[in-house]
């Protein structure tokens, strides 16, 4: 039996009942779970024996808009947290997906796994997905005043702000986007006998 089939058989026994959907794809494990079961089952997953993700290594906010019709959960945001069993050497991906797509909401990691307070920042400001019970959420690579979240699929190329400098205020303001949009087509140019070689 190979590692990544005990893995998945230890997760069936451990989580039965709690587990949406499991995948194995590439070498690599995708468990997904419940937003009501998402703060137990990665607390299991820490703290059980036979799994023992004692690491959690990244998370990451998901978007799916346009996708969701070829997944079996119709929601649009995503968690997706990559975590490391150092004991067993292992690797899980756990995604939860956020329930409502106007307020995506998920509990927060923080309590499990300390250092996933940064990324769960991230998620946040990138793609507005909220962590009930994150100690300090709040943006983390954008400005306070920014508006929206810069890496959702309908966030506009040119946003919705610009900031610039005001001499006469001497500060920065801010103020609409003043570019308008176009539909830039590039130009293809090729040789001659491109594609044909060289005589």
């Amino acid at each position: 039996m190979s590692k990544l089939e005990r893995l998945s058989q230890a997760l069936h026994q451990i989580l039965a009942g709690r587990i949406l959907a499991l995948e194995s794809d590439l070498g690599e494990l995708t468990l997904d779970v419940k937003a009501a079961d998402y703060f137990e089952v990665a607390r299991m997953l820490r703290d059980h024996s036979e799994l023992g993700f004692e690491q959690l290594i990244d998370l990451a906010g998901v978007d799916y808009s346009g996708y969701c019709g070829r997944l079996q959960q119709p929601q649009r945001f995503a968690a997706v947290s990559h975590l490391l069993s150092v004991a067993n050497n292992w690797r899980l991906r756990l995604r939860v997906y956020a329930e409502g797509d106007e307020f995506p909401l998920v509990h927060s990691l923080c309590e499990i796994w300390p250092a996933v307070s940064w990324f769960e920042r991230e998620a946040f400001d990138m793609f507005g997905i909220m962590f009930e019970g994150h100690p300090d959420l709040r943006r983390i690579l954008t400005d306070y005043g920014f508006v929206g979240h810069p890496f959702r699929k309908d966030f506009p190329v040119s946003g919705f702000m610009e900031m610039t400098y005001d001499k006469e205020q001497g500060r920065v303001v801010y103020q609409p986007v003043s570019i308008e949009p176009r539909e830039n087509t590039p130009r293809i140019v090729r040789e001659e006998a491109y594609g044909g070689g060289r005589g």
